[in-house]
């Protein structure tokens, strides 16, 4: 399966006077990194929503911020700053009288102060705020997942255009690279005649026997084997219900391994042009394979 850790959304859900307000957002990262901000009032429902969002998201960096509001009017409570009050209450007499000013100190006076009035701090019911931040988290989450598995469409089919081409260029590499044999036994002949000039007789036997050797050296036979089961290997991660990012990540690094000793052995011109191509094409499967869950 093949999702996209890049991604947005953002929900809303009010149940009886308790309303939940949730944005998300994804990034690219190695594991799972919940970044989470809420209420003072609501740390205790952290380790909840944790646990909530491993269940949808299994890799990338995850921001979340949960804002909850209540309508009950037992929520609407303020308190007030006493020693505050009354020390602000004294200085601005205390300024009075030493300024000379007859003016009457008002209650504006006081709260142009600031910190005078707050919103009280109530005990929250956090079993009975867990439901609409669940629902709501839940459905912000949804729609993470859907915007994750559209964006993820788009890049499984570049990956599937990709794999197309460097397959092709295999099937091209291992036909390039068969009669080895035949081909490094002319090539001696051809050296030896070059250099003898028709004097040396020539051993058939021996000839064959460093044709072989040779031969053996340069086959690169098992690397394509390889190769090829690399790149099933990758389809069937694509097509499997289990996101298959860092699995992929790890074939990637195992089929430019192959394709380099395929580079190093060949001594084959038009083969190391091919094989070029295709770590052109796996680097660039590398670079977004890192926005893959």
């Amino acid at each position: 399966m093949i999702n996209s850790m890049t991604a947005c959304a953002a929900a809303r859900r009010t149940i009886d006077d308790m309303t939940v307000n949730a944005e998300i957002r994804t990034y690219n990262h190695r594991h799972l990194d919940i970044s989470l901000k809420t209420g003072r009032q609501f740390t205790m429902l952290e380790d909840r929503i944790r646990k909530l969002i491993a269940k949808h998201v299994l890799r990338g960096r995850v921001e979340i911020r949960v804002k909850m509001e209540s309508a009950a009017e037992e929520a609407c409570v303020f308190e007030i700053n006493g020693p505050k009050i009354d020390a602000w209450s004294d200085a601005l007499v205390k300024i009075q009288e030493r300024a000379g000013i007859n003016a009457e100190i008002t209650l504006a006076h006081l709260l142009s102060t600031g910190g005078l009035v707050a919103p009280k701090e109530l005990e929250h019911d956090l079993d009975k705020w867990w439901e609409p931040t669940a629902v709501c988290i839940e459905a912000a989450l949804c729609d993470i997942n859907v915007m994750r598995k559209k964006e993820g469409d788009f890049i499984a089919k570049d990956f599937v255009k990709r794999l197309d081409l460097i397959t092709k260029l295999l099937v091209k590499i291992e036909n390039e690279t068969q009669g080895l044999l035949y081909i490094y036994t002319q090539r001696l002949k051809d050296r030896i005649t070059s250099l003898t000039r028709n004097v040396v007789e020539i051993d058939p036997a021996r000839i064959a026997q460093e044709a072989a050797f040779l031969a053996d050296r340069s086959d690169i036979s098992e690397e394509i084997v390889r190769a090829k089961s690399h790149i099933r290997q990758f389809r069937a991660y694509m097509d499997s219900d289990e996101p298959g990012g860092r699995k992929i990540n790890f074939l990637l690094q195992e089929m430019n391994r192959e394709f380099t000793t395929m580079s190093s052995k060949s001594g084959n011109a038009d083969v190391s042009h091919d094989i070029v191509t295709v770590k052109s094409e796996l680097e660039k499967l590398r670079e977004q394979v890192q926005n893959v869950e």
